[in-house]
């Protein structure tokens, strides 16, 4: 199977629990890169998030893409020029807001620019979040959060344990409206039904004239599930939940490891 398209998730995945990218996995996607292969991040953190890692792996120029949102944006990396979006309106703000409120989690809504909370007490996970992906938070009441105000994600975010009992309690109907998926023990994810990891990877694939067997996609949450099922070769990292493990075709080293590194090395380079 000859590979032309590789995305990679970034948490768990591209980077080690100590938020670094490994000089072996530096040294595969350098060298599909030079090979031809479109390497494609694609993470559920928003742009600023990503900036860095793709300075470091020289993914900013004419040509390179990047998925960001959890497949809410699509863009050049190097223009910013948008192949696809697919947001959250005001009315599902007002919506969601609601529905955080009866179940008493902490929620807070991602724009290209910024986060923002309606909580007077702020979480500390949206502390965490807003350090993790460079983004100001500022607090907004529900009133002053204006229909202007274009939200690409909203998340709820608390500890495991409540937020678990919290998903229990989401209505059904909203995974019929929205794509809900848990990117992290604290982190679950509200998105536009149109946005996934896996619509972002097909759609990219599409407009590069690429089959999705020619595709690679490699990740360890739920929130990769999307890419692993629809790409060619779906790839679970050794950390990997046991969802992924499941979807996917085969499995490499964990993100500590440079995984990223031996799946590339495997199914990308060896021909």
């Amino acid at each position: 199977m000859n590979i032309k398209l590789v995305t990679i998730d970034i948490d768990g995945t591209l980077i080690t629990d100590n938020h670094v990218i490994t000089e072996d996995v530096k040294r595969a996607i350098a060298t599909a890169k030079e090979q031809g292969v479109k390497i494609v991040l694609a993470t559920g953190r928003p742009l600023p998030g990503v900036v860095d890692y793709l300075k470091e792996l020289n993914l900013n120029e004419v040509g390179d893409y990047v998925i960001t949102y959890n497949g809410g944006l699509v863009q050049e990396t190097a223009t910013g020029k948008e192949l696809a979006r697919f947001g959250l309106t005001h009315e599902d703000y007002l919506e969601i807001d609601l529905l955080a409120r009866k179940l008493n989690v902490h929620l807070h809504s991602i724009t290209n620019e910024r986060i923002y909370t309606s909580n007077r007490d702020i979480s500390p996970y949206t502390v965490h979040e807003a350090y993790l992906v460079k983004m100001p938070v500022s607090y907004r009441t529900q009133e002053e959060m204006t229909k202007d105000l274009d939200i690409v994600k909203m998340m709820f975010i608390d500890d495991p344990e409540f937020l678990s009992e919290v998903i229990a309690k989401v209505p059904k109907e909203y995974n019929e409206r929205y794509n809900l998926v848990q990117s992290s023990p604290f982190y679950y994810e509200i998105l536009n039904k149109k946005a996934s990891k896996g619509a972002a990877l097909l759609a990219l694939a599409e407009h590069l004239g690429i089959q999705a067997s020619e595709t690679m996609a490699i990740g360890d949450a739920d929130n990769d599930l999307s890419m692993i099922e629809v790409a060619g070769i779906g790839v679970a990292m050794g950390n990997a939940t046991e969802n992924v493990v499941k979807a996917s075709t085969v499995q490499t080293a964990c993100n500590n490891e440079s995984g990223v590194a031996r799946a590339i090395e495997d199914y990308v380079l060896k021909k």
